[in-house]
């Protein structure tokens, strides 16, 4: 014979499982914007500005437009990695030769190339027309022969970010619809196996108010349950993604990534609580005809 389901039985796990995944999925995007946010970061930090110097510039020279260039505003400020460093033209050379395997230096009988700077611009100035006006103000520098970067791949790099931003915006905030409405009607189907016992405490003089406690404090816990699982399930697969995928250890941010975890425990008791609220409000409306 079947067990008979209890009167006012409530069914907590399809609420958290639902909850957890929807969690999970919202968790997932925040994850990769902080990933490819890093990413873009790294790439800037590495694009250069190539400073050259006359050939007849000596070592004091040198020091001098080395002094000045490290005043400029534009020039990176970072503990990670060195934001201006000269390169002799002999060490050039040595660059060009094993980049083509050809011995120009052999070939001419002398090296062509000029001593330079290679200088990491703050991501602040990373557009094409900053970058520009960079040129020209290195330029005016007693000393500087010539100044170069990759043109154009700034704006490059920026147009494409912005596309992913948007790409990735637009798939979370589907998500996010998506998966209210989803945990929405899953509350909402919860909450119509009590409606019986929802209108006999009414019927027995229960306010709102007393009626609603118990529920909107399940539907708080139960988004803090899901938020945690799915908290737990995002930083376990970001764990398997830097012990298996190389170089990735380098996108980590864990401070953001404990601010996305505190987000998504926030976005659980939120929709589990508003939820709640939404379904409770309409059945203790709802006329005694309309309950059947």
């Amino acid at each position: 014979m079947p067990k008979k389901k209890k009167i006012g039985s409530y069914p907590n796990a399809m609420i958290v499982v639902s909850l957890t995944a929807a969690l999970f999925l919202i968790g997932f995007c925040g994850l990769l914007v902080i990933q490819s946010k890093k990413l873009v970061s790294i790439i800037r930090q590495n694009i250069e500005v190539r400073t050259f110097l006359d050939k007849e510039t000596n070592k004091s020279s040198q020091d001098s437009i080395l002094t000045i260039i490290k005043t400029k505003p534009y020039v990176l400020v970072s503990a990670e990695v060195a934001p201006i460093t000269f390169v002799s033209k002999e060490e050039a050379a040595k660059e060009f030769i094993e980049g083509t395997k050809e011995d120009f230096v052999a070939f001419l009988g002398e090296n062509p190339l000029r001593d330079s700077y290679r200088i990491k611009i703050g991501e602040d100035y990373f557009e094409e027309s900053k970058l520009q006006l960079i040129k020209k103000d290195l330029e005016k520098i007693k000393g500087v022969y010539e100044v170069v970067y990759q043109e154009n791949l700034a704006d490059n790099i920026n147009r494409n970010v912005t596309k992913i931003y948007a790409v990735l915006a637009s798939f979370a905030l589907i998500m996010l619809i998506i998966i209210v409405l989803l945990v929405n009607n899953t509350i909402k189907l919860a909450i119509y196996s009590q409606r019986f016992l929802i209108r006999s405490m009414q019927l027995v003089g229960a306010t709102n108010g007393f009626i609603q406690r118990p529920y909107m404090m399940r539907g708080a816990i139960q988004g803090l349950i899901g938020g945690v699982l799915a908290g737990g399930l995002l930083i376990a697969l970001q764990q398997v993604a830097v012990r298996n995928v190389e170089g990735l250890a380098m996108l980590q941010e864990y401070n953001k990534i404990a601010i996305l975890v505190g987000v998504v425990l926030f976005l659980g008791i939120s929709i589990g609580i508003a939820s709640t609220y939404q379904s409770l409000a309409r059945y203790l409306r709802m006329a005694l005809d309309d309950l059947y």
